[in-house]
């Protein structure tokens, strides 16, 4: 969206002739690089811009992908990155960053974050934290404002009751539990806002690797609460910045 919005201001302007713009746009929609086509389109039909999942690509192509996202962006993620991974795209995409615990590569810079509106990241446990890291720094690169609070989980819910008003002011809430996934109708029923709750892989042997905190969240007795899959940070940080961006000031 940014990059249409600058491509049509320097046409206004005078810095670029009909001929260069009509160049920019015909490359929008998207870019076959073979291995992948590239939605450059993304951003103007949702407002966020694609993102790059890792597993299971070969470590040239995501550096591939990442490059031609970034010709349209200002900032671009990649998701799931192992360690190897990351230290191949640092190599070869200076200036690009590792968020180790969220498993993301960002490259480029972080747009300035809503000063209004925003989004409330609560983690059950400390093991939650890779998926909260996840969400956030996904919601950082949409420019949407974020709260924390981290290791809140109904074993000590006295850690959240002082929370109150964090909570009812918050546009959207993601809650991120293992174990039975409880928190999350918890916090639904303090908060005033959708609650997007994430399943983690976090728990003993009955978890069965999120599975039953997935189903505990799935039948939550709060009416404000949604679901998204196991470990599933990063669609809970698209969700919510869309309430954000949708929301009145």
């Amino acid at each position: 969206m940014k990059h249409i919005e600058d491509v049509l201001q320097k046409f206004k302007d005078g810095n670029l002739d009909i001929d260069q713009v009509v160049k920019e746009i015909k490359s929008l929609p998207y870019k076959d690089l073979g291995f992948a086509r590239v939605d450059h389109h993304r951003a103007l039909r949702q407002g966020l811009p694609e993102a790059v999942f890792c597993p299971g690509k070969e470590k040239e192509e995501i550096v591939g992908i990442i490059k031609e996202l970034k010709n349209k962006n200002h900032i671009v993620i990649a998701t799931r990155a192992e360690q190897e991974v990351a230290d191949y795209v640092l190599e070869n995409l200076p200036g690009s960053i590792y968020h180790k615990k969220a498993g993301i590569i960002s490259y480029g810079e972080f747009p300035e974050p809503v000063k209004t509106n925003y989004v409330l990241v609560i983690s059950a446990g400390t093991a939650d934290l890779p998926v909260a890291e996840e969400a956030i720094i996904t919601l950082k690169a949409a420019g949407i404002k974020t709260e924390t609070m981290f290791d809140c989980g109904v074993a000590g819910s006295h850690r959240i009751m002082g929370e109150f008003e964090t909570i009812s002011s918050a546009s959207a809430i993601i809650a991120v539990a293992g174990m039975e996934g409880a928190l999350a109708s918890f916090v639904g029923g303090m908060a005033s806002c959708p609650v997007i709750a994430v399943p983690t892989s976090v728990g003993y042997g009955a978890s069965f690797g999120g599975v039953a905190a997935l189903l505990g969240m799935l039948n939550s007795c709060a009416s404000n609460v949604s679901v998204v899959n196991i470990n599933n940070g990063f669609s809970a940080a698209c969700i919510a910045a869309m309430i954000v961006k949708q929301a009145k000031a």
